[in-house]
């Protein structure tokens, strides 16, 4: 599942190609997304121009001039082609086309990408600080975990807590910090807290340089090698060579080394 060091880069894609552009054409080619931006919606979107492209946790907002916003969600699957000449993927679900002749398309294997016309710019949308706001602080973290008794690592998958971090970041971000994945959130230290958001900002910041250094090379950037926990149950810690453990939380996998995090 994407997460936001991905829908970062996506929205970078989205607005090297889409911002100062006037929208000539929308196309939704798959029933899903049609649920989501119904016919109306799409037709309306023709003549608008697009000022930026900005990231909220997971997802994306396109900012509209005349005032309303589209916000795209890629959930599972989702990400964005700039599409050449020729046949299009079969797995593209919407494309929005530019006066300048570009095009926008949302590739999507399990077409449960969501796209979204809103009238105007989304307020209190219900999720917490984004992970890397700079205004974030390590005690508004802390006041935003001290109720929950949930485990830490399920915790920072809740995104009213904090927007933007998914299952494989919180493994990487907790191995950086140092802390059991099991204890409750509540549990954790004060004195731990600094830590922990700084783990969260490099894991989040390290996956985004890496991701920009090999875009369009033929090196895949998402090999598991580059994880420190993350789908490398059994295999040495690269801190002190104890095996990594696999857990379930949630119903997600959790990974984790039981001497660096104990």
């Amino acid at each position: 599942m994407p997460e936001l060091p991905e829908v970062e880069f996506a929205a970078t894609v989205a607005r090297r190609i889409a911002r100062g552009r006037t929208i000539t054409s929308v196309r939704v080619l798959h029933r899903s997304q049609r649920r989501s931006l119904p016919a109306r919606d799409a037709k309306s979107l023709v003549g608008d121009r697009i000022l930026d492209v900005r990231r909220r946790g997971k997802s994306q907002r396109f900012a509209l001039a005349s005032g309303r916003e589209l916000h795209v969600h890629f959930r599972m699957t989702g990400d964005w082609l700039a599409p050449g000449p020729g046949a299009i993927p079969r797995t593209v679900r919407a494309i929005i086309t530019f006066d300048d002749g570009t095009s926008l398309a949302l590739d999507d294997p399990r077409a449960l990408s969501v796209l979204t016309l809103h009238n105007e710019p989304a307020g209190d949308d219900g999720i917490g600080p984004d992970a890397l706001d700079p205004a974030l602080r390590a005690v508004e973290l802390g006041g935003r975990l001290a109720t929950r008794r949930i485990p830490i690592k399920v915790a920072l998958l809740d995104q009213r807590i904090v927007a933007g971090i998914g299952n494989i970041y919180a493994c990487e971000a907790l191995w950086r910090a140092r802390i059991d994945p099991r204890i409750p959130a509540s549990r954790v230290k004060p004195t731990t807290l600094p830590a922990l958001l700084r783990a969260i900002r490099a894991t989040l910041n390290a996956a985004l340089k890496r991701q920009q250094r090999y875009y369009g090379s033929s090196e895949d950037w998402s090999d598991a090698s580059r994880f420190a926990v993350y789908d490398r149950e059994g295999e040495p810690c690269r801190r002190c060579r104890t095996r990594i453990k696999r857990i379930t939380q949630a119903a997600r996998s959790t990974y984790f080394c039981p001497k660096c995090q104990s």
